[in-house]
């Protein structure tokens, strides 16, 4: 296929998408690559790959979990989430122990030097996307609704991976 030629784009059922949505989707996106773009003013921050980002967001709603519920719940594969964890483990960011009811199995928690980034990280972005609002928060409260509706959404749409659908 030479460039100028274009793939034909798949024709999804039901009713058409408003274009707006499509905006929505390229603006969150946009937004999302500038806030990791900028990187910390404060030489304390850890910065963390998006997977790790992903894991240690999950720690902070849930104080401990297994790898398998942090997989399941991040979208993450289990050998993936492996590897992101020995990485979070090396920055100091979360411990793995042996459950204590069964010392075969593990749980992982956030360290107080990860939740301490967390705080620390999420005040810069706040400054940040505050500061790009021109401090505006007339609107702040049916944005946060929206975005927290269409997060619930996309995760609960999520696909299943392989590993976690019911065998037949």
């Amino acid at each position: 296929m030479t460039n100028d030629q274009r793939r034909p784009v798949q024709e999804t059922a039901g009713p058409a998408v408003d274009p707006r949505w499509e905006e929505l989707a390229d603006l969150a996106l946009i937004i999302s690559r500038e806030i990791q773009f900028r990187g910390y003013i404060d030489e304390r921050a850890v910065t963390l790959t998006q997977s790790e980002g992903m894991v240690m967001r999950y720690l902070q709603r849930e104080p401990t979990a297994t790898p398998s519920r942090i997989a399941d719940a991040t979208g993450l594969q289990r050998t993936n989430l492996s590897a992101v964890l020995r990485g979070l483990e090396g920055k100091g960011l979360v411990e793995r122990r042996a459950q204590p009811d069964d010392r075969r199995g593990v749980i992982v928690r956030a360290t107080e030097r990860g939740r301490s980034n967390y705080a620390l990280v999420r005040n810069e972005w706040a400054a940040a996307v505050s500061a790009a609002a021109g401090n505006n928060t007339s609107h702040l409260d049916s944005a946060l609704r929206l975005l927290r509706t269409v997060t619930a959404g996309l995760v609960e749409m999520r696909p299943r991976s392989p590993s976690s659908t019911p065998a037949a």
